[in-house]
Parts: C-alpha cells; sequence; structure tokens
C-alpha cells in the first residue's frame, strides 16, 4: 500500500493551460476544416447531449467525422479537452460593466443569475468546476469580476471571500439541483410540473411521511398556484436578496 509521503511525491493534477498547451494550429496532412474551436464546439454538444459519462474521445472523432489520432493533435488527452470545453462554456456569461458607476447589488444580482444559468444549460459544468484549476481566461475573467463586485459592497478585506463563497456557493448548490432536477424530467419524458406531482403524489401515500408531507404541503400551499419553474424563479431571488441583505448588514456592522 502507498504511503502518504508517496502520493506526496505524486504530481498534482496538471492543466492545459499550464505549459504552452493551448498553442495548437493545424498541420499538414490533417483533415481540411478541422481546428481546436472546431473541436471544442463538437465536444461541448456532446456533453450538453449525453453528459461528460458517455464521452469519450472516439465519440467525439465520430461526430467529427475524423480519426481519434486526429483530435489527439490539438489535444494530449480528454482531460485537456474538458477543461478547454469548460472555459469555452464559463465565456458565454455575460459580465457587468465594471468600468461605468454601476450598483454592486446589480452587479451581484447579475453575475449570479449569469452563473446560474450557466450550471442549468450545462449539467455537466457543476462536476468539472470541482476537477479543474479553473485558470482559463474566462473563467480567471468571471473571477476578477466577482472579486471586484465584492470589493465594491465595502466590506471589510478579510470579510470579501466569506462573502464570495456565501453567494456563489448558494448558486453553485441551487443551479447545479436545478440543472439535473430538469435533465431528469426530460430523461423520465415529463414536464417539470408533471415530474414534481408525481413525486409529491408518490410521497403523500407513503405512511412514515405523512406529518412531513403535510408541512411541506403547507409551505407548497403558501407558494400560489405557481408551476415549478415559477416557484424555482421566486425562491432564488428571494434566497438571494436574503444574501444581500446579509452583506449590507454586515458592512453596518464593520462601520459602526
Amino acid at each position: 500500500m502507498a504511503s502518504a509521503a508517496d502520493h506526496a511525491k505524486g504530481p498534482a493534477r496538471t492543466s492545459v493551460w499550464l505549459n504552452g498547451k493551448t498553442d495548437r494550429s493545424r498541420r499538414a496532412g490533417q483533415p481540411d476544416g478541422l481546428d481546436r474551436d472546431k473541436i471544442i464546439d463538437a465536444t461541448v454538444r456532446l456533453l450538453d447531449a449525453e453528459g461528460a459519462a458517455k464521452f469519450s474521445m472516439r465519440r467525439l472523432a465520430a461526430e467529427l467525422n475524423v480519426t481519434a489520432m486526429s483530435v489527439y493533435w490539438y489535444v494530449d488527452t480528454k482531460d485537456d479537452l474538458l477543461e478547454l470545453a469548460l472555459d469555452a462554456v464559463v465565456g458565454t456569461q455575460r459580465l457587468p460593466d465594471l468600468s461605468a458607476e454601476g450598483d454592486w447589488r446589480d452587479q451581484l444580482r447579475e453575475l449570479a443569475a449569469g452563473y446560474r444559468s450557466l450550471l442549468v444549460r450545462h449539467p455537466w459544468v457543476s462536476p468539472l468546476i470541482g476537477t479543474f484549476l479553473n485558470i482559463g481566461p474566462n473563467a480567471m475573467a468571471f473571477s476578477i469580476a466577482v472579486q471586484q463586485v465584492m470589493r465594491n459592497t465595502g466590506l471589510p478585506p478579510h470579510g470579501q471571500m466569506g462573502g464570495l463563497s456565501a453567494v456563489f456557493q448558494f448558486v453553485y448548490g441551487f443551479g447545479t439541483i436545478e440543472g439535473h432536477f430538469i435533465k431528469r424530467c426530460a430523461t423520465a419524458g415529463m414536464t417539470q410540473d408533471e415530474y414534481f406531482q408525481q413525486a409529491m403524489g408518490t410521497i403523500s401515500g407513503r405512511p412514515e411521511f405523512k406529518e412531513t408531507f403535510a408541512s411541506a404541503a403547507e409551505l407548497i400551499e403558501a407558494r400560489g398556484s405557481q408551476t415549478v419553474e415559477e416557484m424555482r424563479e421566486r425562491d432564488f431571488d428571494f434566497a438571494l436578496e436574503l444574501l444581500i441583505a446579509g452583506i449590507e448588514a454586515m458592512v453596518a456592522r464593520a462601520g459602526a
């Protein structure tokens, strides 16, 4: 059995953004029209359609109608390609213009909404965010924007990372669950409302959950006759406003 010292000697996961690995141009003999951008685009399409578990270089090559070796000229490993795809979709988020005058609350809402939308549109993103270093140009632009907005809140320096974590770990969890729920409904061939009603009906019929279900039913009734999507929008907005109010309270406390 390997010791802790042996594991410590092993190399940490590298990144496609290190060691010049992003500089790959087409060479003679490669299929016409094939380049790294097209490979990344096809990778994103496959990940969206089938998820990361089914993704393979062989499957990608078939999608592009080339050999797997042609793909490997542009990327060394599947992990490199996943990291490139991850940064590509991060780049689809709209970032607020921080060079102009603006309220940090609106900027934070915009960043949170964009991050949530990313996680919902691409359910495969959430596990990869925790796998890779996220140091691509788009990931870094997002990170810099988030940190700048958090500085604009007026939180003391020692509290800014805590504020950032509170907001974006909430969005990460909310968007991840939402994205997977939507995908589960689609796989089952049901709308979100149909799936929700079936699940609630199943729970309500279980004697051991009767008391818990009664409390949950009261909460659902308090939300009014909304669709699952409408309820989720209201929950997200309310939770985000709670976090913003918390930041305001902490800023006031620090200035007292």
